[in-house]
């Protein structure tokens, strides 16, 4: 009996990151959607930044991710380990190491270094040198512990506000991941008018009652513009 041949093995087309839709891009996916939202490999290839002949920067860093595992096994190797893997060499390899350390380093501070809020005017002493001068309205999240520590600061949307984009399921969904036990709204108006327009008020409100369904409070919603802020609780505007 004939013996039936292997059919012939068809190799993955390569494609460079440049040659990817802008939408798959890790840049400009991380620009449009946020960093949280890249898996490990685009995160990875956004540091590398460029691979090699017929090898991308998202290719390295799958088989980065492949060879050893996963991001922990991978942070604890040294630069001669990492630039054995195909499209590293030493300059890239050399800037994992570095982000890594980085890495290790904020995880080492003291837990007493996270700010802690107590008031509006912490939010707003906090916030104000930052966003006084921004030209684009941004829409911010600020993730609390049990002791009103920030644990994380999440950038939920960029441009004019709307019900849309700020949807509670972007703004809680990080919360429940993190544990956070408590959070507080924040946006900025680049006009320099601190006046809560209906359209936040509404907003706010969708996100506390949204709030106490998941059991995590809104605390405030903090408006930042100019040199000047609005409380949202202080107003009494939170529901």
């Amino acid at each position: 009996m004939a013996r039936r041949s292997a059919p012939p093995r068809v190799e993955p087309t390569y494609r460079a990151i440049r040659e990817l839709r802008a939408d798959e891009r890790p840049r400009e996916r991380l620009l449009r959607y946020g960093a949280e939202t890249l898996a490990d490999a685009e995160l990875l290839a956004i540091l590398i930044g460029s691979g090699t002949r017929g090898f991308s920067a998202l290719d390295v860093a799958r088989e980065l991710l492949r060879r050893f595992e996963n991001l922990t096994e991978l942070s604890r190797r040294d630069v001669s380990e990492l630039r054995s893997v195909r499209g590293m060499g030493q300059v890239r390899a050399i800037v994992l190491a570095a982000a890594f350390e980085l890495v290790r380093r904020i995880q080492a501070e003291p837990f007493t270094a996270r700010k802690v809020i107590r008031s509006p005017e912490d939010v707003a002493r906090m916030y104000i040198p930052r966003l006084r001068g921004a030209r684009k309205e941004s829409f911010r999240v600020l993730l609390l512990n049990s002791a009103n520590q920030v644990q994380r600061e999440v950038l939920v949307s960029e441009g004019t506000l709307d019900a849309s984009l700020v949807h509670p399921r972007e703004v809680f969904r990080l919360a429940i991941t993190e544990s956070a036990r408590s959070i507080i709204l924040l946006h900025n108006h680049p006009s320099g008018n601190a006046e809560p327009s209906p359209q936040d008020i509404a907003i706010t409100r969708q996100l506390v009652s949204a709030g106490k369904l998941l059991d995590i409070p809104v605390l405030d919603h903090i408006i930042i513009a100019g040199e000047g802020y609005t409380s949202l609780r202080e107003r009494q505007l939170l529901e």
